[in-house]
């Protein structure tokens, strides 16, 4: 028999693997038709559809040329991005949960977003090449966790996940000042204002040549923690019942902090902070499929990309400025952190 998870996440019934997968791909399938069909230029699937088609083919697609580069250069480049950092955000936040054995932490709370973040700042500011703003973004959320998993482990007593909370909201705000000095020493005039709306979580400026340095550690990571999931099961498990069971817990909590914090930093570095998307989306699936890694992994990889994707739709056309991703999240995910806060004494 597979090793079930702890008994802090067991809530809701657990379902086939296929009703989260299919119930994703539906939700990914409309997000994408909706965020075509959202602008100034309505696109349908089937204009999609002809376009990268004949392209494949090396045919003309017979639609103005406007319309080609708007699926070429613009929307679907943005889409691409969205879905990749959707399910990035959500598989880090399914396997920190299930690491620390805390239903309230994601990447944000756990401070791996601002670590990244510090991280890629600095790599803005010094104006580096994106791979090494990737490294950096990555060795700042790396570091981050670390120092918030570190100091609430030594900290014994009390309430064990209002201490970690409490931990990452203290490193958080030690990292947001390291991005406020970053800040203040930046071109006033060149990488402040880009510094400034980037934290504030944008696809806005995405293009065709992003999508490779964030599908490849987006996609690493996102395949060492699906081969990992039969053994998140057991790691959700106190440390001491998880080494009876044959699991050497040391290395592979290793391994699934550093596949974690590594899509995480790609995300960061390519959209900024998105907060909230870590914590929300794995509860969605969560309640969708039950509380196996093996059936909640995936499904929540799918519903965080149709997630975010949503959010992005909604962001351009809500008013005549796009809104900041970060704040539509953010909206949306603090009075669902309360709920859960609320019902965190509870059994889940």
């Amino acid at each position: 028999m597979k090793p079930e998870p702890a008994a802090g996440f067991r809530f809701g019934f657990d379902r086939p693997l296929w009703l989260g997968l299919g119930v994703s791909a539906a939700v990914i399938v409309g997000g994408v038709a909706l965020a075509f069909a959202v602008g100034r230029y309505p696109l349908t699937l089937t204009d999609v559809a002809t376009i990268l088609m004949r392209r494949l083919t090396g045919q003309a697609s017979g639609l103005p040329q406007a319309t080609e580069a708007i699926v070429l250069n613009i929307r679907g480049p943005r889409i691409l991005a969205a879905l990749l950092v959707g399910s990035a955000l959500a598989s880090a936040g399914t396997a920190f949960q299930g690491l620390f054995r805390n239903p309230l932490v994601s990447p944000d709370i756990l401070g791996a977003s601002s670590g990244a973040a510090l991280g890629a700042v600095l790599g803005i500011l010094l104006s580096l090449d994106v791979a090494s703003i990737q490294i950096l973004a990555f060795l700042g959320g790396l570091t981050a966790v670390t120092a918030v998993y570190v100091i609430g482990s030594l900290l014994r007593g009390g309430d064990g996940i209002v201490l970690l909370v409490l931990t990452g909201v203290v490193i958080g705000s030690l990292l947001g000042a390291g991005i406020g000095l970053v800040k203040t020493l930046a071109d006033p005039y060149n990488q402040l204002p880009a510094i400034t709306f980037w934290l504030l979580g944008s696809l806005a400026a995405t293009t065709p040549a992003d999508l490779v340095p964030l599908a490849l550690p987006v996609l690493i990571g996102t395949v060492v923690l699906i081969g990992l999931r039969w053994k998140m099961n057991v790691m959700s498990l106190p440390d001491e019942e998880a080494r009876a069971l044959g699991i050497a817990t040391g290395p592979i909590r290793c391994v699934i902090v550093a596949a974690a914090t590594l899509i995480t930093a790609a995300s960061v570095s390519v959209a900024g902070i998105v907060g909230w998307v870590g914590l929300v989306t794995p509860h969605l699936a969560r309640a969708l499929v039950g509380p196996s890694f093996p059936r909640l992994l995936p499904t929540a990889a799918l519903l965080g990309g149709a997630y975010l994707l949503l959010i992005d739709t909604l962001a351009r056309s809500i008013a005549p400025v796009e809104v900041p991703l970060g704040v539509l999240t953010a909206v949306i995910g603090t009075p669902f952190f309360l709920g859960l806060l609320a019902r965190s004494r509870g059994a889940w």
